[in-house]
């Protein structure tokens, strides 16, 4: 289970990062201030879950990132993360 939600963590965490990076760059304050959230949220459970972490856990960890770097890319490129953030600026 713990692999699971270190997976998770570390793909919302990348994703959200990635989407962070997109939204500063293009000026969208609101949408920048609000996925600084997820970041901080992402990073509570990597803390709390990382340090203990072994063999299968630890490939959860790794694999979350490639993914979710990929995914914030997509989400970004499709339009959603831009039209969401157009109405901050």
């Amino acid at each position: 289970m713990s692999a699971l939600l270190l997976l998770a963590s570390t793909f919302g965490l990348v994703f959200a990062l990635g989407l962070q990076s997109q939204l500063v760059n293009n000026g969208h304050y609101l949408g920048a201030f609000l996925n600084s959230a997820a970041i901080g949220a992402c990073n509570l459970v990597l803390f709390k879950l990382a340090p203990d972490a072994s063999g299968l856990e630890i490939a959860g960890y790794m694999a979350g990132g490639p993914f979710g770097i990929v995914a914030a890319m997509w989400v970004y490129r499709s339009g959603w993360a831009r039209r969401a953030g157009r109405a901050s600026t």
